[in-house]
């Protein structure tokens, strides 16, 4: 049975840009109310105006914030009378890429109090609403969640960390009739793959050795939220976009092994991660 958007109130963090704000246009266009949150009031205050005031709340939030993410679950109820999906979005990436050898341990660290518990704040602070209303959580992982995460640590290990958390997640909804799901987008054409695709010279480099091509092309923004809606409306527990990245997953426990070992051993990946290294410690 379709779960219908229509009139349900949907939560979105990260909505200032890329997959965020795909989403909330294309969930707005599906008859959703919205309630837009990220860092930048006046970037969700240009969406609000864009898709309408009537079915749309612009409120800046930082998902290290428990505190503020409690208000806007409190302003979404108050205005339009519960909270139905959330979809714990808001992500960053360590831009310059670098290993967990070079990279600042602030750094490292933020990317996992975004990337991971900036989730379960976001989570946390929905479900009573979502289990009162039998509603929808998306949580954004990454290709990432199943793939080696090398320049990309912290990343990979909150994308890891997200996966887990949906499924125990649905597990624990599911006696309330309430549901949640997984998002796996592919490469995606937004701000955080900059680094990969040219931004940085010897990520590009690393990028291009470590990947195959036909899975390097990225994708659109759009394409991930149309993936995302139509997950909703099934209460789908895994959304993985494009579909070539399907048997990767499926297959993690016995393909992970060996593209691990080919990387370990390959002499021009290695002498590119030391690059890497060199520039990262140069730079401080």
């Amino acid at each position: 049975m379709i779960y219908s958007t229509v009139n349900k109130v949907v939560l979105i963090t990260g909505a200032t840009s890329g997959i965020g704000m795909a989403t909330a246009r294309a969930l707005h266009a599906r008859g959703a109310n919205v309630v837009l949150t990220g860092r930048r009031q006046n970037v969700l205050d240009a969406l609000a105006l864009e898709l309408g005031a009537d079915r749309t709340l612009a409120m800046a939030v930082d998902v290290t914030d428990r505190q503020r993410l409690d208000a806007v679950v409190t302003a979404a109820a108050e205005r339009f009378g519960g909270l139905d999906v959330v979809i714990a979005n808001a992500g960053i990436l360590l831009d310059p890429p670098t290993t967990i050898a070079a990279v600042e341990e602030p750094e490292f660290e933020r990317v996992i109090e975004i990337d991971l518990l900036g989730v379960w704040r976001t989570v946390r602070a929905a479900l009573p609403q979502i289990i009162a209303r039998r509603g929808h959580v998306v949580l954004t992982a990454s290709i990432y969640a199943f793939c080696n995460g090398a320049i990309n640590a912290a990343y990979a290990i909150s994308k890891a960390g997200v996966e887990q958390l949906g499924r125990a997640l649905r597990a624990e909804l599911a006696p309330h009739g309430a549901t949640a799901g997984v998002l796996y987008p592919g490469f995606t054409t937004t701000p955080l793959i900059r680094p990969v695709f040219g931004g940085n010279a010897v990520a590009t480099k690393l990028f291009t050795r470590g990947w195959p091509a036909p899975l390097r092309a990225p994708i659109t923004p759009e394409r991930v939220a149309t993936a995302t809606v139509r997950g909703i409306e099934r209460r789908s527990a895994r959304i993985i976009v494009p579909g070539r990245w399907i048997p990767l997953s499926v297959l993690r426990g016995i393909v992970n092994p060996l593209t691990d070992r080919v990387i370990e051993h390959d002499p021009k990946f290695g002498q590119l991660l030391l690059e890497l290294e060199q520039h990262a410690s140069s730079n401080r």
